[in-house]
């Protein structure tokens, strides 16, 4: 029950955006119920809007695996940064189940948990994101046909907003963050207006975007390594 209150905010936040997401689906063309399937199987925002924005631009399954590769890579090491948290008896079953649920506010919620993390906890978590994500997906999908057409046109930029959104604030307090989401735009843009780039993908100009301002940013701005660390 600890973990079923945890996740209603978060469940809630997520209607909403995913919402916005099986609107902007339709838009592209993937039916609603393939829509509501990419919900249901998948978790993560970021990569099922790269996801689909390929498939509409007839990428290869190549584009797609390597994107979701890169875009989903933090949860990995979120996953292993949780980990350090789990009770003794987390068992390796649990650790498979519950992994698909991890997403940047669970970790955060999770991580912020006083004592150890358990199974129960855990699955209490993640049980309303996964099916408010997926309702809210489910609607926009469904009543994107019915709605007018100038109210799923402004709905439609309701994800892209979402993302801005992240992004402004830590780019307030750090300039790293600014300067690498610049990067991430100015080459988004060489690739697609510069006649010389045209053949390269949507899904390939994501991996490209990301590896590119990644790289700079890692470079010009490393992480300041503490004395604990150092240590070690």
């Amino acid at each position: 029950m600890e973990g079923f209150k945890g996740g209603l905010p978060i469940g809630l936040g997520y209607l909403s955006v995913s919402f916005a997401f099986g609107i902007m689906a339709i838009q592209k063309g993937i039916p609603p119920l393939a829509a509501i399937l990419i919900s249901l199987t998948c978790l993560t925002s970021a990569g099922q809007v790269a996801g689909v924005e390929t498939i509409a631009a007839m990428g290869g399954f190549t584009e797609i695996a390597v994107a979701q590769l890169i875009i989903n890579l933090r949860y990995s090491l979120m996953s292993l940064s949780l980990s350090q948290k789990l009770c003794s008896n987390y068992s390796m079953f649990h650790r498979l189940t519950t992994s698909f649920g991890i997403t940047d506010e669970v970790f955060a919620v999770a991580s912020a948990r006083d004592g150890e993390v358990t199974p129960a906890y855990m699955y209490g978590l993640i049980t309303l994101p996964a099916i408010m994500w997926t309702a809210g997906t489910a609607a926009g999908a469904l009543l994107g046909n019915v709605l007018p057409e100038i109210v799923t046109a402004a709905l439609g930029i309701a994800i892209y907003g979402m993302f801005i959104a992240i992004v402004i604030p830590p780019a307030r307090r750090f300039r790293g963050v600014l300067v690498v989401a610049l990067i991430a735009a100015a080459v988004s843009c060489v690739i697609k207006f510069v006649p010389v780039f045209s053949f390269i993908t949507s899904g390939f100009s994501v991996i490209i975007c990301t590896i590119i301002a990644a790289v700079i940013g890692a470079l010009l701005f490393p992480r300041p390594v503490e004395d604990g660390e150092a240590d070690d």
